[in-house]
């Protein structure tokens, strides 16, 4: 037996979208307006949700229960897995005082904090974000940057800000390949699409991440920096999503910018020598007046010593690329393949017109348990293998493990509640009520459904989320109002990565990756302003594509 959505429910759309609006408006009032603990934050919204979903939308008992458990289930694994084996291998590598050595490796090769800021934020956690994305980047170049002396505030605030013009083409293009499959759209015409979006924000952010971190003088005096590695990112992101597909982009494009900038770094150095501010709340760096010197770090440690700081990160490096690949993810599949219909809400939730076609079929709900090619369980082995490296016994690492499950536990708490609350504003329509209030918008519908996008990561933190929650929706919208669905498609994700710096979870992962948990309103209130206006801006290129000669030129037919 079927359960057929509603979306109005009150037979007012604005009231409806009021109440629709209401979880994650709890949610974000919580953290940010009463610094209410995230973790319970999470269960409050919750809670709002599951009692609008009963009492407003008369979901089924037995489905609302259903899809909680399958929200936290899923919160928990795939994505708490992945968070937990990363800080694992980070305090393996604190332990043994490797960090302080790459830190001071990396004052070798970008002494100032600002480039240290571009290298690491933007072009690694770009190649990071490339193999396995659902906030591993966020975690670890947080980490790394809080080892290098940032602020907990300006790691986990930049680390997000950073992770936006990848996220389209995370985890081997993930989010378009799933739109396809959700949708009908041609992946390869929508991955074109997007490489026709996010390049020109690929060469923005490097200037903006450095601009909010050490103002508009600060910006300007390591512009060549800023400049190459987004050129260099760029222009490989736009390449092979129109040439190849939506598969390899951020990993080639990250690791072209990773080269082109620590080869500039050979031939220039900024003007003036900036050292983080360790004293002072109010700012986060100061400017030198004089030419640029190395850190004032331990630069004396050996190459062997250096080698050994980096192998861990190069061992993790291979193992997620290699855990990446299809054909090893299928091969490990089949080792014990562990996959089942959730009851009471599997085909038991119907979407109905204009969200859907008129034939769709019921929504499935299938929790697949692929503990072996799970991107957390290659985390996990490039820990241990890294470990070993590191000379550390099997007793000293189950300790640190042990040490890191409790490190973690309020954060798994906030994660299965975030992602249980995004599942129940997903089965019972509430998530498709907010999303056809944007979609009424008439010509300036491109826009607006750029922001739709921005939506959907926020409620559920994933761009690959989004698409399934509105991909179907932009497409039938788009058909409806003549623009093109390859590009209202692309706008879905090209505007849903503005949304993953505000997004709980990726707070969550930021502020447990800089051991800076039970921040998170410090750090919403942070990057929310930066969010929005990058989601405008994305939607102004959407509509100007949309209805403004010769952006037009650009849509993929």
């Amino acid at each position: 037996m079927t359960w057929a959505q509603h979306y109005d429910p009150l037979n007012n759309a604005l009231l409806s979208t009021l109440v629709a609006a209401l979880p994650i408006v709890v949610l974000l009032g919580c953290i940010a307006l009463l610094r209410i603990r995230v973790h319970f934050a999470a269960l409050i919204g919750l809670g709002v949700a599951l009692g609008i979903a009963l009492w407003i939308y008369r979901m089924p008992l037995t489905t609302a229960a259903a899809t909680t458990v399958y929200g936290a289930a899923f919160g928990l694994f795939p994505i708490g897995w992945i968070i937990l084996n990363v800080i694992f291998l980070y305090q393996l590598t604190v332990e043994r005082g490797l960090f302080a050595v790459l830190r001071d490796s990396l004052a070798r090769v970008a002494p100032d904090p600002r480039i240290q800021l571009i290298l690491i934020a933007f072009s690694f956690g770009a190649f990071i974000e490339g193999m396995a994305g659902f906030g591993t980047p966020v975690a670890i170049t947080g980490a790394i940057l809080i080892q290098l002396g940032f602020k907990p505030l300006h790691a986990s605030g930049l680390a997000l800000i950073a992770n936006t013009a990848p996220v389209a083409f995370g985890s081997l293009g993930i989010p378009i390949t799933t739109l396809e499959q959700v949708a009908g759209l041609d992946a390869l015409k929508v991955s074109a699409m997007v490489g026709r979006q996010l390049p020109f924000f690929s060469l923005l952010i490097p200037f903006w991440i450095v601009a909010v971190f050490a103002g508009w003088r600060g910006m300007c005096g390591i512009w060549p920096a800023a400049l190459t590695a987004g050129v260099a990112f760029a222009i490989p992101q736009f390449l092979v999503s129109n040439f190849h597909g939506p598969w390899l982009v951020d990993i080639i494009a990250g690791a072209c910018s990773i080269g082109a900038t620590v080869l500039l770094l050979r031939f220039w150095r900024p003007k003036t020598h900036w050292e983080l501010d360790q004293s002072s709340e109010s700012k986060t760096a100061l400017q030198r007046d004089s030419p640029a010197r190395p850190a004032a770090a331990n630069l004396n440690s050996s190459r062997r010593e250096i080698l050994q700081a980096w192998l861990p990160w190069a061992i993790l490096t291979a193992f997620l690329l290699f855990w990446g690949l299809p054909q090893f993810k299928s091969a490990l599949d089949k080792l014990a393949p562990l996959k089942f219909a959730v009851p009471h809400l599997h085909n038991v939730v119907q979407r109905v017109a204009p969200v859907a076609p008129p034939n769709a079929p019921p929504e499935k709900a299938e929790f697949r348990l692929n503990l072996f090619s799970a991107t957390g369980t290659g985390i996990l082995a490039a820990a241990l293998v890294a470990g070993f490296a590191m000379g550390l016994k099997p007793r000293q690492m189950w300790r640190a493990y042990l040490h890191t499950l409790w490190r973690v536990r309020f954060s798994l708490i906030t994660i299965a509640g975030m992602l249980a609350l995004g599942n129940v504003t997903k089965f019972s329509g509430t998530d498709a009520t907010l999303g056809l209030a944007m979609a009424h918008t008439g010509t300036w519908y491109p826009f607006f459904g750029t922001l739709l996008g921005w939506l959907g990561v926020a409620l559920t933190g994933s761009d690959t989320a989004s698409n399934v929650l509105f991909g179907s929706l932009q497409r039938i919208t788009a058909e409806q109002t003549g623009i093109s669905p390859i590009l209202m498609g692309a706008a879905n994700s090209s505007g849903g990565v503005m949304g993953k710096m505000v997004d709980a979870q990726s707070i969550v992962v930021a502020s447990t990756a800089t051991n800076w948990y039970g921040h998170e309103g410090n750090i919403l209130r942070y990057v929310f302003l930066h969010s929005i206006i990058l989601a405008a801006l994305m939607g102004l290129l959407v509509y100007l594509q949309a209805v403004v000669w010769p952006f037009t030129r650009m849509v993929v037919e």
